[in-house]
């Protein structure tokens, strides 16, 4: 079956942002360019993981001898994207991601494919839905963006729940127990 790609290729805006409170997020990667809008729910350590994987590839690129693709060390001032996710009907929950780098276009690629169930008498995969419709995201976003991009996702991810100092665990909106272990 052939596989639905929702393919961006210098997309209006990209971002991850959450619905729900503080401890019942859903975060969403969602991405716009003119009227198409795609909002693919993720893990809030997918998020985590993803933003530090694109900081990454940005370093090294910056390293590489005269910064030939002008990576810029900081967000620029005019990429910064602080206002809320458009409205959100989500596309699928995301599973397997990539991450690339394009030196023609000199853009970051993100791949995301629907995380999948094994059905044991079915030689094909499910996704979570229970469709077999194929799909999959594919974002290419310049460097600045790439940077705002990450700025971003940091503190969405760092935005919820404090830490308790005593015993580490996060507290709760409702109450927190705090069980210190014994030494």
């Amino acid at each position: 079956m052939p596989t639905r790609v929702h393919e961006f290729v210098w997309p209006d805006r990209v971002v991850v942002g959450t619905l729900g409170l503080p401890g019942a997020r859903t975060f969403y990667l969602q991405v716009r360019a003119g009227t198409e809008l795609v909002s693919i729910a993720m893990e809030k350590e997918q998020s985590a993981l993803l933003a530090e994987k694109i900081d990454e590839i940005l370093d090294q690129l910056m390293a590489v001898e005269g910064n030939p693709f002008s990576v810029p060390t900081g967000t620029p001032l005019e990429l910064v994207d602080n206002d809320p996710l458009d409205a959100v009907q989500e596309q699928f929950r995301t599973g397997a991601m990539s991450l690339g780098w394009d030196p023609t276009t000199a853009q970051v690629v993100i791949e995301a494919l629907p995380l999948t169930i094994d059905d044991p008498d079915d030689d094909e995969s499910l996704h979570e839905d229970g469709s077999d419709e194929s799909e999959m995201l594919r974002v290419r976003i310049p460097v600045g963006t790439a940077r705002a991009f990450t700025k971003r996702t940091r503190e969405v991810v760092g935005a919820g729940r404090p830490i308790c100092p005593l015993c580490g665990y996060p507290i709760d909106a409702d109450g927190h127990t705090c069980i210190i272990p014994e030494p």
